[in-house]
């Protein structure tokens, strides 16, 4: 009875979708956008988990800064409060310098833990959601790493003199670590998102949580340095703590798990949970799902698409390390100056996702290697500016140069979504969330270091470094590309070649 309402469900969940995703094209806009609201998931975790997080960085990283200044290093009180005001007046280039190397080396450590720990939960956790086809646990976890995140920060707050700037350190990377962070979530998003759509409209659907994510940052980054300003280290803090409730609420009550297939329902069950989630034999089975091989070189893509994920991500993560460090150095910007251009890049990173999406996606109808490929150009172009900026004009200016960015993402996404059954996408998203948690292990320490060198005569050289690492994805994306043809060019053959058997 439950095996045959299960399906039933699964079929009519499946059903439902594909019915409304053909009849979107021939109705009006309020009926597209019932369609839209409809089928929302787990999109509003996804709000309440990076919006609040986004919210809380610049109320983060001031934190860091201030317990460097104050407690760790001693300086004077009326050098730490210059340096908080931005008051030029009040301090020596010098106090800045001292304090920013001393977080940068703190970050070089707490990359490695942010790095390590999720790489190695993910290896188990896509096999175990594979397994037992549990997206749910995968997608709530990393908001319960969130609130013991938050409760500690509270904590280094009201303990502000007492505590030092490695207790900061040790809630910002230990309980996102052990709870899967960012990658965990979004690994989960995305298999979630990749089961209950159909392949013609997956680019889209994953477009659309990424513009979800998208515009969560744009308003977590605007209200970031104005919500520190307003109420402080608290207001904040407390503030992230009931988003993620929020969410949490959510998760638990109004999201459904994806129904299980048959031959995953007849599983044994009286199984420990610690000795069937961490059993050796699913790392190998998820390095043996993603390299086995398979039709039109499967092994040879999936294994290029992970390099493509490494210089994408990579630099990413490098430069969000110092970006904050950066602008108050080279700019003299505070939190406010900070807050306004992040949400102007933000606001052009997604207006360049939805034009790519519109235009070159669902207009042209280009290949997703082609989407990538304008995407990591305009990524190249942008770091060039950045490097060199004499003022914060031109440096607004190479947000607006970056703004077809953000696509990359999504190209590599809908491009590993279209080799994979559903079946094998946890395991295979798992083993890219790994490529994607080791790179804070590589790139954080490199700009850190990159930064920590070259702060006096050229600070934007992290730019350029960006750059140059980026660039290998160009041709990799056009590689893919030649591949896409190649397979339409087989198709074409195999459908002319059943036309001529077909009798006369």
């Amino acid at each position: 009875m439950a095996l045959e309402k299960s399906k039933s469900i699964e079929a009519g969940l499946h059903t439902m979708l594909a019915e409304e995703e053909r009849k979107v094209e021939n109705v009006s806009l309020c009926q597209k956008i019932k369609v839209i609201l409809t089928n929302i998931t787990v999109e509003p975790i996804l709000i309440c988990y990076v919006l609040p997080s986004v919210m809380a960085s610049i109320a983060t990283q001031n934190l860091n800064l201030e317990k460097a200044c104050r407690v760790n290093l001693e300086l004077s009180t009326d050098v730490c409060d210059a340096l908080t005001i931005r008051n030029a007046s009040g301090y020596n280039q010098s106090d800045e310098v001292v304090v920013q190397k001393l977080v940068s080396t703190m970050n070089i450590w707490k990359s490695v833990i942010q790095s390590l720990v999720p790489s190695f939960l993910l290896l188990f956790l896509g096999s175990w959601s594979d397994r037992h086809q549990r997206r749910k646990p995968c997608i709530l976890l990393p908001i319960i790493g969130e609130v013991l995140t938050c409760t500690g920060f509270l904590l280094s707050t009201y303990f502000f003199y007492q505590l030092p700037m490695e207790f900061n350190a040790f809630f910002e990377a230990v309980p996102p670590s052990i709870t899967g962070g960012w990658f965990a979530m979004f690994m989960a998003v995305f298999s979630y998102i990749s089961s209950i759509s159909s392949v013609e409209t997956r680019t889209l659907r994953i477009g659309a949580v990424n513009l979800f994510s998208n515009v969560s940052v744009t308003i977590g980054i605007a209200l970031s340095g104005i919500l520190y300003k307003k109420f402080g280290f608290y207001g904040v803090f407390s503030l992230a703590l009931v988003m993620y409730f929020t969410g949490l609420t959510y998760g638990v009550t109004r999201v459904k798990e994806i129904p299980k297939k048959e031959e995953l329902i007849t599983e044994k069950k009286n199984v420990n949970f610690v000795k069937d989630f961490f059993d050796l034999k699913h790392i190998r089975d998820t390095f043996r799902v993603a390299f086995k091989d398979g039709p039109r070189g499967r092994k040879k893509r999936i294994c290029t698409i992970m390099v493509l994920v490494m210089v994408i991500i990579g630099p990413m993560h490098g430069e969000m390390n110092v970006m904050y460090l950066f602008v108050r150095y080279r700019f003299g910007w505070n939190e406010i100056d900070y807050s306004l251009y992040s949400t102007f890049h933000f606001v052009a990173h997604v207006a360049g996702t939805i034009f790519s999406l519109m235009f070159f996606t669902k207009f042209l109808k280009v290949d997703d290697a082609v989407l990538g490929m304008v995407s990591n150009m305009s990524k190249i172009l942008a770091s060039i500016v950045y490097a060199f900026a004499p003022s914060s004009t031109i440096f607004y200016i190479g947000a607006i140069l970056e703004a077809l960015n953000g696509t990359s993402f999504i190209a590599m996404r809908s491009i590993i979504s279209k080799m994979v059954p559903a079946d094998e996408l946890g395991k295979i998203n798992s083993l890219f969330g790994v490529a994607e948690a080791l790179m804070p292990l590589i790139y954080g320490p490199m700009y850190n270091l990159m930064y920590k060198a070259t702060i006096r005569f050229l600070p934007g050289a992290f730019f350029l470094l960006g750059g140059c690492l980026t660039t290998p994805a160009v041709f990799i994306f056009f590689w893919l590309y030649r591949q896409h043809l190649k397979d339409r060019e087989e198709d074409e053959k195999e459908k002319m070649q059943k036309t001529e058997l077909l009798p006369k």
